[in-house]
């Protein structure tokens, strides 16, 4: 589901367009102050008194594929309904629209959690195939409840970068598992290392097969933002500072990601990455239906949020359930042989990188 792609190209790269070329496209490109700016006001901390656009507002903050946001949110007095935005959808990575869902569920997750900061505390949140395939949100009244999940809404990021190997502690594994725990998905914690070696070998062998894949590489390059000007002009995709990359002038990226985007790099990207991190989670939902991958994601999400709150960082490596015939040796890998694996994420402690651009509320709602 969400993304885990990251753009390996030197900084250096840029000067060889020349020095007056440069610098024009330097400055088209934009500055990293003036999109941190608009971060910033993207995920300001919630009012003591929201409307419903700032509920709206936290809930697009939410984890989804290649940042794609496949959600429109259609406004009620007492209720939200999220509705799946067919514009957005990636149909060669996600075929069946399951990371779609996935991210509706982590969007209602977010939601929930902020109705609740507001006094206007989730009585339901239900899924209906039958409706636009909508995940709706059912207000109540009560206290205005802030927790640690919903504080941790604004600093959490898909954070692709190396970790430092450090191991988490039972009481905070715990502290994960319990909040994540959702009905219709188990999750498994994957920290020793061989279980760790195995996930590497099916992220890899995923890896290989999608980046042989004319059509998947074409899918991701349309969803990549060289730099500051482009990332806040959409308000979506994947920016490639947010993976620790230098922003590239827009004529030039794409022809540095096509020579320089190699699996052979990524792959040892990967492998060195998942050697840093702390363990990885798998979620697996007890069947395989877009009702269950809403709720995979919003178990994912709480898990996420819960990391956060613990000083933790996450990235998505979801190769292994996005290619689909390394699935049953990845549900063999958590115990549940015969399922669907949903989503896969490492985690461990790591550095703070730039967040990613996300639209307006206005240009979500329906």
């Amino acid at each position: 589901m969400m993304t885990r792609r990251g753009l390996l190209i030197g900084g250096g790269a840029v000067a060889i367009a020349g020095a007056g070329a440069t610098y024009w496209s330097l400055r088209q490109m934009g500055s990293m102050e003036a999109y941190e700016v608009s971060i910033a006001a993207s995920r300001a901390v919630l009012s003591e008194n929201p409307r419903l656009h700032e509920l709206v507002r936290y809930a697009t903050l939410a984890a989804n594929g290649h940042n794609t946001q496949p959600w429109r949110f259609r406004l009620g007095e007492r209720r939200v309904d999220i509705l799946a935005d067919p514009t957005r959808r990636t149909p060669v990575v996600d075929a069946d629209d399951h990371h779609l869902f996935a991210s509706l569920g982590c969007a209602a997750e977010n939601l929930a959690l902020a109705a609740s900061a507001a006094g206007r505390p989730a009585e339901e949140i239900s899924f209906d195939p039958a409706y636009q395939g909508a995940v709706t949100v059912v207000f109540g009244d009560g206290a205005a409840s802030r927790s640690d999940l919903f504080a941790a809404i604004p600093r959490r990021q898909s954070t692709r970068a190396d970790y430092d190997g450090k191991s988490v502690s039972a009481a905070d594994l715990q502290a994960l598992v319990a909040a994540a725990d959702m009905p219709g998905v188990d999750l498994v914690l994957i920290t020793g290392k061989p279980g760790m070696d195995r996930v590497r070998d099916l992220v890899v062998a995923g890896n290989t097969a999608q980046m042989a894949d004319a059509a998947f590489m074409r899918e991701l390059k349309s969803w990549l933002r060289f730099n500051p000007r482009q990332a806040m002009a959409s308000g979506d995709g994947l920016f490639g500072p947010t993976s620790g990359n230098p922003s590239l002038p827009s004529w030039l990226g794409p022809h540095l990601f096509d020579l320089a985007f190699r699996a052979d790099t990524e792959n040892d990207k990967y492998a060195r990455q998942l050697h840093s991190s702390a363990g990885v989670a798998v979620f697996v939902s007890a069947r395989d239906d877009a009702e269950h991958w809403v709720r995979a994601g919003r178990a994912c999400q709480r898990f996420a949020l819960q990391a956060t709150a613990l000083g933790l960082k996450h990235a998505f490596i979801n190769q292994p359930v996005e290619v689909a015939q390394l699935r049953p040796e990845l549900a063999a890998l958590a115990g549940l042989p015969g399922r669907r694996p949903d989503i896969v994420m490492r985690f461990g402690y790591g550095p703070t990188l730039p967040y990613s651009p996300r639209r307006p509320v206005e240009a979500v709602l329906a």
